[in-house]
């Protein structure tokens, strides 16, 4: 009984002492695409993702019901940093869920024009950041104007609060309304409120617990980095860490200084390797932590070949057609290619045997047959030539203007003719063969097998167009081992031996994206054809074991894609990745992509895409 009424009124007390508004909270996961899409607008960097703020202490002055339950000792404001735009995962501070809506909004308007670095203090850096931002965007003064309105109604009162602490708040109000015309706050016992509509004083930017905890965090070789990278929106936080020695449990109670113990009490070991529980325990225990403090056992993980695949025997392994290919990579950090940094290994299907198309493709493939054939047979006018079937109104008035201007008009064509259109195309698909693609894409398929019906089809169709085609998949271990094999080489003739190897594809490791579409560029550019398309086939961002891992390999792949271009390529991705859309306009500009929303259309989709993008 005693324990059910303690319960009954923590709940009461902790309702009661909530200063938020759950009826009109904005969860993050909303207004993600919209927050991308207005901090990319206005100028912040593409390649960052938007995730959730996990929430930091402060010393600020609590309400009397929030010290007696125990609540209002942390906030969630955003901050940025080089991998990530981190906003609350939940605003509701505003009675109005628009408000709430429009707060997010701000705060990704504000961190695309706030500076890298925290040269200045916070104070004058927040006024900074909003005065160049009302600056450039005068639109958005109304909104910040009703934002402004709306929090300072919630904040404490001046006249509520001691000498010091009110001239503080006072001079916080005035930077709120008239952004620079405070250069400092008064000293003041307690820390002031916070702010949530600037930018995190203090952001915790030391490593989250996801990353590596080694001596050195970028080496490539480390073997504790894992690859399991998936995560739900509300663990997509940034915890504070800390790297500790390892506790070794044998000091006794007696043998502790008492102000120790609640430290003892946050201390919970969790070993992934041995307890088979849902975690849930330790996940709500994580996220009550401040600090979370992270040790080496010095133990061996038994379950390590879910992240880290070992390559297979080379009595196994598929046929390397050459020596590695040594290949430059991007480092955005010193803004400048690694010469040599990555080694390309070219390989062909050991167990690949030659077959014919499959049974379930062979309908689709007549219907694909038929339209490409069409297309290869395409008749259009040739223009402004000196001999032809009809005059070309267009040259004759251009070659009328010319004369009677006194220009020179002897080499002019004013004739037209319809002739069989020359597709003087090379195309280089690249298949992501990594692990990922090993997911179920329905109740039916797989990924990789949806890849594998695409491929089929593809080929059927570019080998009735008469189009110069090549078919190469990759994945990668690391950077030493970028796997990079020949399916269909542009010299090579679409027939049972190319089937067989379409046939043998299957899920590899990871992918080092960059790496593999500058050795497709190199492919690519010996064909001599007018118009070269590199279409890159993926089902989610670069990655890899080592630091590949967010910014460095989206930055990575943006540079190869920008050298494809500056060499005369078109490349063009299609993804089944639903969350393409927060980073793809980065790499590949807003027209260089297309997200395919169901993987089992892919295979009908691919060749139509294809088509159009030739069509021109």
């Amino acid at each position: 009984m005693e324990e059910l009424v303690g319960k009954l009124w923590h709940r009461l007390v902790t309702r009661a002492a909530d200063d938020r508004f759950p009826d009109a909270a904005v969860a993050l996961e909303a207004i993600r695409p919209a927050a991308g899409m207005m901090f990319r607008a206005l100028g912040g960097n593409g390649a960052l993702r938007i995730e959730a703020a996990t929430a930091t202490a402060h010393q600020a002055r609590r309400r009397w019901l929030q010290r007696i339950a125990g609540s209002g000792r942390e906030v969630e404001l955003a901050w940025r940093d080089g991998e990530s735009l981190r906003l609350p995962s939940t605003i509701a501070l505003f009675p109005e869920r628009r408000l709430n809506r429009e707060l997010y909004l701000w705060l990704a308007a504000l961190a695309a024009v706030t500076p890298e670095g925290q040269a200045q203090d916070w104070l004058a850096r927040s006024q900074a950041s909003v005065r160049i931002l009302l600056q450039r965007y005068p639109g958005l003064r109304r909104r910040y104007q009703e934002l402004v309105d709306a929090h300072l109604d919630l904040r404490p009162s001046p006249e509520e609060l001691p000498a010091m602490e009110a001239a503080a708040e006072r001079a916080v109000r005035a930077a709120l309304r008239e952004p620079g015309t405070i250069t400092s706050l008064p000293m003041a016992v307690q820390q002031i409120h916070p702010v949530p509509l600037w930018l995190h004083p203090t952001p915790p930017l030391t490593a989250p617990v996801a990353v590596n905890t080694g001596d050195d965090a970028e080496d490539d070789e480390d073997e504790n980095e894992d690859g399991d990278h998936s995560r739900d929106a509300r663990n997509d936080r940034r915890r504070r860490a800390e790297r500790v020695d390892m506790p070794d449990g044998k000091d006794g109670l007696l043998a502790a200084r008492l102000e120790s113990i609640f430290s003892w009490a946050e201390y919970v070991k969790v070993d992934r390797t041995t307890d088979e529980s849902d975690g849930k325990d330790a996940e709500r225990t994580a996220d009550d932590m401040d600090v979370m403090s992270v040790a080496r056992d010095g133990r061996a993980i038994a379950n390590k070949v879910r992240f880290d695949l070992d390559l297979p025997a080379a009595d196994y392994d598929d046929l390397p057609l050459s020596g590695p290919i040594p290949l430059p990579e991007w480092d955005y950090r010193r803004s400048a290619l690694l010469p040599n940094h990555c080694l390309i290994q070219p390989l062909v299907a050991r167990d690949a045997t030659p077959c014919e198309l499959p049974a379930h493709l062979r309908r689709l493939a007549r219907q694909v047959r038929s339209r490409f054939e069409a297309l290869a047979q395409s008749r259009r006018w040739f223009r402004a030539q000196p001999d032809g079937t009809e005059p070309d109104l267009d040259a004759y008035l251009h070659f009328t203007a010319d004369r009677l201007a006194g220009r020179d008009t002897a080499d002019q064509g004013l004739y037209r003719v319809l002739r069989v259109q020359d597709r003087n195309l090379a195309c280089l698909l690249l298949a992501d063969l990594s692990l990922s693609t090993d997911a179920a894409a329905s109740d039916t398929a797989r990924v990789i097998d949806v890849i594998r019906d695409s491929l089929f089809l593809f080929a059927e169709a570019l080998s009735t167009a008469g189009d110069r085609l090549g078919i190469y998949g990759f994945s990668s271990r690391r950077r030493q081992h970028v796997r990079f094999h020949a399916i269909k080489g542009f010299a090579e003739a679409y027939d049972a031996t190319v089937r067989g190897r379409i046939a043998a594809i299957r899920p590899g490791y990871y992918t080092r994206l960059g790496a593999a579409i500058r050795h497709a560029t190199d492919l690519l550019e010996t064909q001599g054809a007018e118009r070269r398309l590199l279409l890159i086939l993926t089902d989610g961002k670069p990655n890899d074991l080592d630091r590949y891992e967010g910014r460095y390999g989206i930055e990575d792949t943006r540079e190869a894609v920008r050298e494809a271009r500056r060499r005369g390529l078109f490349p063009f991705c299609i993804t089944i990745d639903r969350e393409a859309a927060d980073y793809l306009p980065h790499l590949f500009g807003a027209n260089g992509f297309t997200i395919i929303r169901r993987p089992q259309e892919l295979p009908t989709r691919l060749p139509q895409l294809y088509a159009q993008l030739t069509a021109s």
